[in-house]
């Protein structure tokens, strides 16, 4: 089962200036503040990680990728942005490229048992577990760079310069495509069995 597909993740994210202090003494090679930092980053890097990948275990070997650069990279940090933003940003990277290979992988190899099964289920069984993941399958349904600003933006907390930084394209790129995004899922949603009333539909097509 996908991280944290049967509800809503928090988007609540710890103290940047805690963060900065963490990272500044991950750089003097400090054990004790790189556990605090990753353990205060698995739950949501892990989740980001996995919308790239689709791929829980991918995503668990990347995320230890990327905290591994974090604790040779440490030094490098300039506080200049948040550290959220700098540690997402290696995220994302090294993300694309896990997926990518991924994708490879699965084009030169058939389909197993497991899949066939799954591709020849019923529809009425189809149906009820689209209903139950219906925000899951909505995010599912976006393209990547739309799916991606929304994850960071709506469940991660960042703003559209800090997006900007992560995935290295322009602010009104940013914007545009959380544009699109919003657009689709205003559409998408009902027809995938959004409640009417539901906070999250409302709050994501305003």
């Amino acid at each position: 089962m996908p991280p944290s597909a049967m509800r809503a993740p928090s988007t609540r994210n710890s103290d940047p200036g805690e963060d900065l202090i963490l990272l500044r003494r991950v750089a003097e090679r400090d054990r004790e503040a790189f556990e605090r930092l990753y353990l205060e980053y698995h739950p949501r890097v892990i989740r980001f990680l996995y919308r790239l990948t689709r791929n829980t275990e991918t995503a668990e070997e990347v995320f230890n990728d990327v905290m591994f650069v974090v604790w040779q990279k440490a030094s490098d940090f300039r506080g200049h942005s948040r550290a959220s933003t700098w540690i997402l940003g290696i995220a994302y990277r090294k993300g694309l490229k896990a997926a990518a290979k991924a994708r490879r992988l699965r084009a030169q190899r058939p389909f197993s048992e497991l899949e066939l099964a799954t591709l020849q289920e019923p529809r009425s069984m189809v149906d009820r577990r689209e209903l139950r993941d219906w925000v899951g399958k909505a995010l599912d349904s976006l393209p990547d760079p739309q799916r991606i600003v929304i994850e960071l933006a709506y469940f991660l907390g960042h703003s559209c310069a800090e997006i900007s930084e992560i995935v290295g394209c322009p602010v009104n790129t940013v914007k545009t495509r959380m544009f699109h995004a919003r657009r689709r899922l205003r559409d998408l949603l009902p027809h995938l069995g959004a409640p009417a009333a539901s906070p999250s539909a409302a709050e994501i097509s305003e």
